[in-house]
């Protein structure tokens, strides 16, 4: 099992070593240290006194992560017969050279997952998340047509100017404060007037963020909820922790919702037969817009709005491996498998599952 060196690239080869299951972790020149040397698997060598330690078998370093597309490298992953894991580092960081069409074409190695549902959380692809939740009858965000339009709370998610794979998230509840707050974020370079142009600007849910990681097996014919989490993000948490006394002082800083972490959460049971019912509504939607449709891990990023009855508004969806390695620490996993399961392990299980039914092929694209 094969998986770019951030993100979740740890939890991949975590749950391949537990699996039995040997993995390489393609990093790049700067950032190798992590893979290479702190968790990196430490071999007995002084006749059984060395605990075994680490997770990481092999590391390919390259001088950067797209760098992985090109044929000499490709060539040296078909050699090594790997099993490719994306993650949204993955994606990002190749989408700073490479169209998805050339990610599709170029990356010759067999994925773990619809390689072609990658493109659907970008919101400028026409068959995008946004589409795919419509299809699916799941409730999002009501969506402005226009800065005019706006008539409540609402999040403007427009692109990082400085920093392309970041968006420059921020709330406003008119017309006059959108402009107000394009104008402070204009000044400090956060934005672009392209990039407010093409902004996805949408109703506020209030409620608490939660992740729901989900899991569709094909060889089981079955959902699985691995676990729940919910974000850190800066500078957002640092508002959130300031004493009333500075909220004043703190009015002009602009909020940066950079991920910084996740933290494990869990659902009240009267929402779990709801959560579930938004996972097989979202696989049966992907499998008519793109079959064989999900393939594997897959998230749906909700807030939970106030009752009664209490329900969810999907505002993001991830349709690959999530970033929160804490899932596991959510009881769910345990309440179907007897222990903990980390997405990374999961994703081996399959891996091991569809080897020794013979059934590869329904796992990989």
């Amino acid at each position: 099992m094969c998986s770019i060196g951030s993100h979740s690239a740890l939890d991949v080869a975590f749950g391949a070593r537990a699996q039995g299951l040997r993995n390489l972790v393609v990093t790049a020149r700067g950032r190798e240290r992590t893979y290479a040397r702190y968790f990196a698997r430490g071999e007995d060598s002084d006749g059984g006194r060395s605990p075994q330690r680490g997770c990481v078998d092999e590391t390919l370093d390259l001088e950067t992560f797209a760098d992985i597309v090109r044929p000499e490298v490709q060539e040296r992953l078909l050699a090594r017969n790997v099993l490719f894991v994306p993650n949204r580092s993955f994606e990002v960081y190749l989408r700073e050279r490479y169209s998805y069409d050339q990610i599709e074409r170029d990356m010759r190695v067999p994925f773990l997952g619809n390689r072609r549902l990658l493109r659907a959380e970008e919101r400028d692809e026409a068959a995008n998340q946004y589409a795919l939740l419509a299809r699916a009858g799941i409730r999002q965000p009501r969506k402005f047509d226009s800065p005019s339009a706006i008539d409540t709370l609402a999040m403007v998610k427009a692109p990082h100017a400085q920093v392309g794979f970041e968006r420059a998230f921020f709330l406003c509840s008119s017309p006059s404060e959108y402009e107000s707050q394009c104008a402070t974020l204009l000044t400090a370079g956060m934005v672009t007037q392209e990039g407010l142009a093409a902004a996805r600007i949408e109703e506020y849910a209030l409620g608490p963020s939660v992740n729901l990681n989900f899991f569709w097996s094909p060889v089981l014919g079955e959902l699985e909820l691995l676990g729940t989490d919910t974000r850190r993000q800066t500078n957002l948490d640092g508002l959130r922790t300031l004493p009333p006394s500075q909220l004043g002082a703190a009015g002009a800083i602009p909020v940066r919702m950079e991920e910084a972490g996740h933290i494990a959460t869990t659902l009240t049971e009267s929402m779990l037969e709801k959560a579930f019912d938004l996972g097989e509504r979202f696989v049966a939607a992907a499998r008519e817009a793109d079959p064989p449709g999900v393939i594997g891990p897959f998230a749906l990023q909700c807030i939970i709005t106030a009752g009664p009855p209490k329900d969810f508004v999907v505002y993001d969806v991830s349709l690959r491996i999530p970033g929160s390695p804490g899932t596991r620490y959510t009881p769910y996993s345990a309440y179907r498998w007897g222990r903990d399961v980390s997405v990374g392990e999961r994703i081996a299980m399959e891996v091991v599952f569809a080897r020794d039914a013979d059934r590869l092929p329904h796992v990989l694209t």
